[in-house]
């Protein structure tokens, strides 16, 4: 019940990555592309290395930009201990061929290799515009691989590229990183700080088409039905945690209403 700020548990997201998302499970291919409205991100990955996927680079990546807004640099430091690093996240550390070490270092690597695009086309308005970048444009990730070593991590830290920089520290989606923790499905994580992210500014109800939320949230749906229940399972566990939203569920789409943004940004106090 306690209020986030007073937790010392906000945390924030990049809005380029909360605007579309990065693939639920393993697309087993090189490149990812996801689409809302007039913004499409695209991720690229070498083909030996692979995309990032799943609830572990969503922990990372809001990691990395909550050390970014609170540290106000890039070089951001991962710690001592690759086991701390992990409980950081909220993983309980484990080891062996499936534990959560030897994923999060296999994610980590996907995550920091990949090169995404953010492209906005408007066709009916002849404008297109885009960037491309790295999450990071340097990073030491140290572990020892001898059995029983696997968790160490003496150095590790990270460059941010300055492209991602500045996404992640001029208009960052601000979160409740113990939601954020508590969520077990990365569809949960990214319905959660969407919504949060359009409550902030949303003034009117608006109704989302499903077909818009399936490009945007699941492009791998073949039938549409399958995705909208899949979606509203996830959404009422998001609900759960977030209960100020008003939403509704028609048969044309998502119907949201002005409701309070989960953790409202904190206004900087007045000078006298």
């Amino acid at each position: 019940q306690e209020d986030a700020y007073a937790a010392g548990e906000v945390g924030f997201l990049a809005r380029a990555l909360v605007q579309a998302t990065l693939p639920h499970s393993d697309p087993k291919a090189n490149e990812f592309v996801r689409r809302n409205g007039h913004f499409t991100l695209s991720i690229l990955a070498p083909t030996d290395v692979g995309l990032p996927f799943g609830r572990y680079p969503r922990l990372v990546l809001a990691y990395l930009t909550t050390e970014a807004v609170r540290r106000k640099s890039p070089d951001i430091e991962l710690g001592s201990h690759f086991s701390h690093f992990c409980a950081a996240l909220g993983i309980p550390p484990t080891t062996g061929p499936r534990g959560s070490l030897p994923m999060l270092r296999e994610q980590l690597q996907r995550l920091f290799a990949s090169t995404f695009q953010c492209i906005f086309h408007d066709e009916s308005q002849g404008r297109h515009a885009g960037d491309g970048f790295l999450i990071a444009e340097k990073r030491e990730l140290w572990w020892d691989p001898r059995p029983g070593k696997g968790e160490a991590a003496w150095g590790s830290h990270v460059l941010l590229s300055d492209r991602f920089f500045r996404e992640a520290t001029e208009a960052p989606v601000p979160l409740d990183l113990r939601v954020l923790r508590a969520l077990r499905s990365p569809f949960e994580i990214d319905i959660y700080v969407w919504l949060t992210w359009r409550f902030f500014r949303l003034r009117r109800p608006v109704t989302i088409p499903w077909a818009s939320l399936a490009l945007q949230f699941g492009s791998r749906y073949t039938n549409p039905r399958h995705f909208k229940k899949r979606f509203l399972g996830y959404l009422r566990s998001v609900i759960d945690y977030y209960p100020e939203v008003r939403v509704g569920c028609g048969n044309k789409g998502l119907l949201l209403e002005p409701s309070a943004t989960h953790v409202a940004p904190r206004r900087a106090p007045m000078k006298l």
